[in-house]
């Protein structure tokens, strides 16, 4: 008699999307970039940037796009972060996972929010994670100040403009 293993139930994984936190320098320390939503999922919360992955996108090309998108923001220099926003989704019983990046943008440049949002704040980290939506965010945030906010992040980590 021959022997079939039969799959394991498991929950899927969906990397779909990016995050981003933005940064920048006030005095000798960083700020936060927080935006209150303004769509049906998460409304009236305090999330930094987040978005979809378009189709042919990378992961970093969405982080720009988003960025742009939701702040108006160009002048990024954009980092991988090598950590993950997730959550799971009991409606679509998955998880959902996000590489987050991190930007660091010069402190006059301008925030123009688009529809997604509407408001903002430059929080200190200490604010952003008191204010942050979800269980994670903080988690995040604290990892973030550690490792690109109290020093200078590895270059390794760094999108290099060339491959723009």
């Amino acid at each position: 008699m021959e022997h079939t293993e039969q799959a394991k139930p498991a929950v899927p994984i969906r990397c779909e999307g990016v995050a981003v936190v933005l940064l920048k320098k006030c005095q000798d320390d960083y700020l936060v970039l927080m935006m209150k939503r303004a769509g049906r999922v998460l409304r009236d919360e305090w999330c930094y940037i987040g978005g979809g992955i378009e189709q042919g996108e990378k992961a970093w090309e969405a982080a720009l796009r988003e960025i742009h998108e939701e702040t108006g923001m160009t002048d990024v220099h954009l980092y991988v972060s090598n950590q993950f926003e997730q959550f799971y989704s009991p409606i679509g019983d998955y998880i959902y996972m996000a590489p987050v990046f991190v930007g660091y943008v010069p402190e006059d440049q301008t925030v123009r929010l688009n529809h997604e949002h509407r408001e903002y704040q430059w929080m200190t980290f200490d604010d952003a994670k008191h204010n942050a939506a979800l269980p994670g965010i903080d988690d995040i945030l604290d990892f973030v100040e550690k490792h690109f906010a109290k020093k200078t992040p590895s270059k390794w980590l760094r999108i290099p403009r060339e491959i723009k």
